[in-house]
């Protein structure tokens, strides 16, 4: 539609993709670039039955916590979508979906807030997957995240969220993809940071010839990384050079090193994965002599550090080459008193043995989709304390509110983590009790 005519509204809240929401006339308006507390002037440029969505114009009074973008691609670039509002309203705004969810969803409210955990605010991110693509109305090829609401590629040259020498990654990449024959058969490259190094992955729809493996392979030698291709699934990535060791992480306090592969899950934020681990061993309170349950545990990243202060650890996940990896996890730290299991966690009636319990403590780490089926069986495992963590609010409180009505469960406490700074994806924390 052609846009509607200037007008001015008050902004009074933010939505879960953060952007702001004005009413005009009793109906909802979405503004992209605007903040909570701001009066804007906007164009309409979408009218739907319940709501329009409007383009910014001016920002006729600003909120206090409005900030400058530190990244220069900001607004086009759809990695971050807050970098406007000060980070420590960002958690706020967080904090407060999360309560949201938990009282609209599950029709539960925590009887104690935690203290949102914090880390670097920026230069955070060990993970990445990013676009790659040769454009030939630029004459040139990008690399990088999609552009905000739309298919194409951004035209970046760095990124300020990844970690400090991969900074100018998307500029180098491209550059370097562009030198290549296959130019137009990598549609991707996956990033993966240990403490020991870091990995590339390209993906690869064409072998590259032995010109193209070069390049790759200078490029490489040169920028200090290890180099990996994959040209079908992910049972195909192979290193450039046959002989690597495993990319490895250390959680500190606990003395824990955890080996991955360079496209085996692990938390993007590694000081915030260290003080989540931390903080979900202390709210589970494991006692020494305690049984407890770790589910969808993919390496061991919670299973290792609570096995130095249980009597047994069960560890759960469903792929079976992760709980390989988990095995050698346990052997690499001299970790005895952790067992590991495949299991399909979506799928109760063909748990194995290991589900018969009882367990004393239960920790679990689902996906986005949550965990509605191990969670309508825990009242049968007969846990004193559940946490559980959380990459989607939604989910989660869909599965507190089972856990408190149907399951015998109190929700004692919950809270954000700033896994992503910047971003509107909301990590959390809950924390439940048996009710005796």
């Amino acid at each position: 539609m052609k846009p509607g005519p200037i007008q001015e509204a008050d902004v009074v809240g933010l939505s879960h993709d953060g952007r702001g929401i004005a009413r005009i006339d009793g109906k909802v308006v979405f503004v992209d670039g605007a903040l909570p507390g701001e009066r804007v002037s906007l164009r309409i440029v979408k009218r739907r039955r319940h709501m329009d969505e409007a383009i910014l114009g001016k920002i006729l009074v600003p909120s206090a916590d409005r900030v400058a973008p530190k990244c220069a691609h900001f607004g086009i670039c759809g990695g971050c979508a807050l970098q406007h509002l000060v980070p420590s309203a960002q958690l706020a705004v967080k904090q407060a979906q999360l309560l949201e969810d938990l009282s609209r969803i599950g029709r539960v409210t925590p009887e104690r807030i935690i203290a949102p955990l914090r880390g670097p605010e920026w230069g955070y991110r060990r993970r990445a997957r990013l676009g790659v693509r040769y454009v030939p109305k630029k004459g040139r090829v990008l690399a990088g995240f999609r552009e905000r609401e739309k298919p194409y590629l951004a035209d970046i040259r760095h990124c300020e969220v990844l970690v400090p020498p991969l900074r100018a990654l998307p500029e180098a990449l491209a550059a370097l993809v562009e030198t290549l024959t296959t130019r137009e058969q990598v549609p991707q490259v996956e990033v993966a940071v240990g403490d020991n190094a870091t990995a590339l992955v390209f993906r690869m729809l064409q072998a590259p010839d032995p010109q193209d493996l070069a390049k790759l392979d200078a490029f490489g030698r040169a920028q200090d990384l290890r180099i990996y291709l994959q040209t079908g699934g992910i049972d195909t990535i192979r290193p450039l050079h046959a002989e690597v060791s495993p990319l490895r992480y250390a959680i500190e306090p606990f003395g824990i090193a955890i080996e991955f592969g360079p496209a085996d899950f692990v938390q993007v934020n590694r000081s915030i994965n260290a003080s989540m681990v931390a903080l979900a061993i202390d709210e589970l309170a494991p006692e020494p002599g305690d049984r407890v349950l770790d589910l969808f545990c993919g390496l061991g990243n919670f299973t290792l550090p609570l096995a130095h202060r249980c009597g047994s650890i069960v560890g759960i996940e469903g792929d079976s080459g992760l709980v390989a990896k988990a095995r050698a996890n346990a052997a690499l730290n001299q970790i005895g008193n952790a067992d590991f299991f495949a299991e399909n966690l979506f799928e109760p009636p063909k748990f194995g043995p290991w589900a018969a319990g009882p367990f004393d403590r239960v920790l679990l780490d689902p996906p986005r989709a949550g965990a509605l089926e191990v969670v309508s069986r825990m009242a049968s495992w007969r846990p004193r304390r559940v946490v559980y963590i959380s990459c989607h609010p939604g989910s989660l409180a869909r599965d507190a509110g089972i856990l408190v009505e149907n399951q015998g469960f109190r929700l004692v406490a919950a809270g954000v983590m700033d896994m992503f700074p910047h971003t509107t994806h909301v990590e959390s924390i809950a924390v439940f009790e048996r009710r005796e």
